[in-house]
């Protein structure tokens, strides 16, 4: 039955006819007591919720995960880093057994005074590397917070995938995103500078210039649009153009000056003009006419028109760096 009774009580309940907690939950609780006990009365209360019941929920434990007691409390950083190669040992043996590598990994120390100190780490590309993933630990070690010691730490892979195994080549070649080493590198840098400073983006099929890239999400992800390389563009993209105060003589030539956070430019060689429509399907508004700018210290600017020209009234931005 739902109230989790004593088979023998289940059974006296059936040969009165009560088979249903429907037939007897009206009937008075002296004349239950008097027959079922006092345990029928305490499951039908906590069914009804007037009487107390803990209830201890299941925590799923992680699949992967590696736990090291330790039988001295440890404080310095010599232990922790050894502890840590230890759990990773044990670990990247079950990841590379099964042929998964570590995406993300969380690791926690509880402490004597009950407190919890705890890092993690992330990976471009699936690893069951121990040298590598200790190196991504070791730039975090200064952040864990001993106190008067660590008395067990617990290493959990709380995102692993499979790992993809290349056919080396013969000669070698450009790799490219396929290069364990850039990945290991781009993981060092994120464990040093954390993971937002690094972006890798990829082409959009959009004409406006702004909408053109996307950040990826990983480092193994393609597109399937092309980048547009018949014309240069910057590899400094403003997020939005700034306006800019120009100099040019006459339609469709290039600026003879501009001027950009009161700073003057003057111009000793331009390329141009490049005209950009508006997605008119996303938008309304004017084209714009891009020239590439060279001023007299070799710095080169990508500024654009929008619309066309006006002899008092064009406006002019200013929208990506050269290097």
């Amino acid at each position: 039955m739902a109230l989790r009774l004593e088979q023998a009580t289940v059974q006296r309940l059936h040969k009165l006819g009560l088979d249903k907690i429907g037939k007897f939950i009206q009937m008075p609780r002296s004349v239950l007591r008097r027959r079922f006990g006092e345990a029928l009365l305490l499951k039908l209360g906590q069914a009804l919720g007037t009487e107390e019941e803990a209830i201890t929920p299941l925590v799923l434990v992680p699949p992967y995960e590696e736990r090291l007691p330790c039988l001295e409390p440890i404080r310095t950083k010599t232990a922790i880093e050894i502890a840590i190669t230890k759990l990773l040992e044990l670990l990247c043996l079950r990841l590379s057994t099964e042929g998964l590598g570590l995406r993300h990994a969380v690791l926690k120390g509880y402490r004597l005074d009950g407190k919890l100190t705890q890092v993690q780490i992330g990976t471009n590309q699936p690893s069951h590397l121990v040298p590598h993933l200790f190196k991504l630990f070791e730039l975090k070690v200064a952040s864990i917070a001993p106190g008067l010691g660590i008395e067990l730490l617990v290493l959990t892979a709380t995102k692993v995938e499979p790992v993809l195994i290349h056919q080396e080549k013969l000669w070698n070649g450009k790799p490219g995103l396929e290069d364990q080493s850039l990945a290991q590198l781009l993981d060092r840098l994120a464990g040093k500078i954390g993971p937002q400073a690094i972006r890798r983006y990829l082409p959009q099929a959009q004409y406006w210039p702004e909408r053109s890239l996307r950040p990826a999400v990983s480092l193994n992800e393609q597109s399937e649009d092309i980048w547009q390389s018949a014309n240069p563009r910057p590899i400094e993209l403003l997020n939005k153009p700034e306006p800019i105060q120009v100099t040019a003589p006459i339609p469709d030539y290039p600026p003879l000056n501009f001027r950009y956070q009161d700073e003057l430019h003057l111009i000793k060689k331009a390329d141009g003009p490049e005209r950009i429509e508006r997605e008119w399907w996303l938008e309304r508004g004017e084209h714009r006419d891009y020239y590439v700018l060279e001023d007299e210290k070799g710095n080169r600017y990508w500024v654009f028109r929008s619309g066309h020209y006006q002899e008092r009234n064009s406006r002019w931005f200013i929208h990506g760096f050269f290097a």
